[in-house]
């Protein structure tokens, strides 16, 4: 009975930080650089999805590899860890840069057309109206299902954050469980748990830009804070990592 409780407990707990790992304040931002571009939630969704799965990649792999070296791989990563944190805050910095420079550049621009009675507006970074992968689908409606999307810009943003931040939290418990069964499973919950977290965060955070998509300059200011952001945290956190501030919390 005990081990039984040992093992549910491991896998809640993987599962639980996973569920909050996505949370961390790097990880929202950068997913916010790219939502603005999509004017669907279930797209949204789509795109905190493949964020989760990306992230998720490299910590299966890493953790593996932890569950059959133990410490020896653990010391080794967390010395380099700092790297891996470092290089997230300069992706940060070019998401937002890239997300202020297309909208004060007017590279973004707006379009009105009508559907029925409806009149809509519209930005966007081409006169083919696209997502982040350059799918044409029609995407007019808050909450068109359509069909799942894999989204590659969003997997390797996740994960480039795979190995950073707060990941090195679940990490570190992995040489205290003793079945490499278990220990695959906690993983494996672990990445369960950030996708659904950030797949309801990406909608959360989808909203303000869908609720604004009919009023160009909102939009604008939306997108603007988005990037202003991502360059903040972006640069608070590599000063965390070279000055030893304390700026963002993990």
């Amino acid at each position: 009975m005990g081990l039984e409780s040992g093992v549910f407990a491991a896998l809640t707990l993987g599962f639980l930080l996973g569920l909050k790992h996505a949370t961390d304040a790097d990880h929202v931002v950068a997913v916010s650089t790219i939502v603005g571009r999509e004017r669907n939630l279930w797209r949204s969704l789509w795109i905190g999805v493949s964020w989760g799965a990306g992230h998720s990649t490299p910590l299966i792999v890493l953790g593996f590899v932890i569950l059959l070296l133990k410490d020896t791989v653990l010391s080794l990563y967390e010395s380099v860890a700092p790297v891996f944190e470092f290089g997230v805050g300069i992706m940060l910095v070019y998401l937002g840069i890239n997300v202020v420079w297309n909208i004060l550049r007017r590279n973004v621009h707006v379009h009105h057309h009508t559907h029925g009675d409806q009149s809509h507006v519209h930005i966007h970074t081409s006169h083919t109206p696209s997502n982040e992968d350059g799918d044409t689908e029609n995407h007019h409606g808050l909450w068109r299902l359509g069909k799942p999307m894999f989204r590659a810009r969003s997997y390797t943003i996740g994960l480039m954050h795979g190995l950073a931040g707060s990941a090195a939290v679940m990490l570190t418990l992995l040489p205290t469980i003793a079945s490499i069964w278990v220990g695959i499973g906690y993983l494996l919950l672990f990445s369960v748990g950030t996708m659904l977290s950030m797949a309801v965060i990406t909608v959360l955070i989808g909203i303000p830009f869908v609720a604004t998509g009919g009023n160009a300059n909102l939009s604008r200011l939306v997108g603007l804070l988005a990037g202003s952001m991502s360059c903040i945290i972006g640069i608070s956190l590599m000063s965390d990592v070279v000055f030893d501030t304390q700026i963002i919390p993990f």
